[in-house]
């Protein structure tokens, strides 16, 4: 009995049952934290890593996380403020779809009550081609963030926007015109100013990349198509690309209330110009006006305030236009 005794008590001690001594310790160091996560471009495995250490012997831009250039480029980008984005609503599916803006998905809700509006959304995407998928609801309200989606949903991809460069092209036909605009946040100013600048056969668009509207669905709606004509750049320092510009041989106007010259006066019309519309609020900001060669200002009776900018912006693109075809 004493020798069984002795042999329990061998396996307490060391067989996987009982438990080791000094072990706790062991536990505590592996529950320690070992550091903030190396970012990809650091870790030697990674792709991001592989792809930062060849642009690096090209002397071209690291790559950034995701793979894309860093900023400051000369390629087209989806970055900044250029995020997928979900169109949520029956109505607002119909005319996101009416307007032919780009769609990598159609959402439908499982069981849906079909009217008009979901037929219209359905045989459009049928016939575009585009794909088609039945979801819960439950996963509809998390693709919509909550949002009223009436079982029905698009996925917009992120915008390609061009960098400020690509406008300055001496082989470009015609001369360059150019608009940028300085601290506009409502997307449907946007796609109005992208609209004017297609009619009046203006060559693109310059959005800042912080404090402004970007490319998205309810902008390139208010376009009616002309975004798929007319491209639109982001800047990372809108006043440096204007200094770009400058040095290109641009001459830049800003548009504002209280400017050294009215627009019926305007002689740098039939030059290459870029023109640049501030916010409704503020208008241009100090360095954007301090940047430009000259501001001018639309004439208009005492009793009304200001334009919209949008509309702003229509009115001087049609009389660089009229002056350009008088030349």
């Amino acid at each position: 009995m004493a020798g069984n005794s002795q042999r329990r008590g061998a396996i307490r001690k060391g067989g996987k049952k009982g438990p080791t001594v000094g072990s706790g310790g062991q536990r505590r160091r592996g529950l320690e934290g070992k550091g903030p996560t190396p970012r990809a471009e650091d870790r030697p495995a990674h792709k991001a890593h592989k792809m930062a250490k060849a642009a690096a012997k090209r002397g071209g831009p690291a790559a950034t996380r995701s793979g894309a250039p860093a900023r400051g480029g000369s390629t087209r980008r989806s970055g900044g403020k250029a995020s997928s984005e979900v169109v949520a609503g029956r109505n607002a599916v119909v005319e996101a779809l009416r307007a032919e803006v780009p769609v990598t998905t159609m959402y439908v809700a499982g069981r849906i009550d079909a009217d008009d509006r979901v037929r219209e959304a359905l045989k459009t995407a049928t016939s575009r081609g585009i794909p088609v998928l039945e979801t819960p609801r439950g996963e509809l309200d998390r693709l919509t963030d909550g949002a009223v989606h009436q079982g029905l949903a698009l996925q917009v991809p992120p915008y390609e926007y061009a960098h400020p460069r690509d406008f300055i092209d001496p082989e470009a036909p015609g001369v360059p015109l150019v608009v940028a605009l300085d601290g506009i946040t409502d997307p449907r100013n946007l796609g109005a100013i992208v609209r004017s600048v297609a009619a009046f056969g203006g060559h693109g668009v310059v959005v800042p990349e912080r404090r402004s509207v970007g490319m998205t669905a309810s902008a390139w709606k208010t376009s009616a198509g002309a975004a798929a004509r007319v491209p639109v750049a982001m800047a990372s320092n809108l006043t440096r690309a204007l200094e770009d510009y400058r040095k290109a041989g641009f001459f830049v106007l800003g548009l504002d209330m209280d400017g050294d010259v009215e627009l019926p006066e305007l002689e740098l019309a039939t030059e290459p110009i870029v023109i640049v519309t501030g916010s409704e609020g503020k208008g241009l900001s100090r360095l954007v006006r301090e940047t430009c060669d000259q501001v001018v200002s639309i004439p208009m009776p005492s009793a009304v305030e200001s334009l919209n900018a949008g509309v702003a912006t229509g009115v001087a693109l049609y009389e660089v236009a009229r002056r350009r075809r008088a030349k």
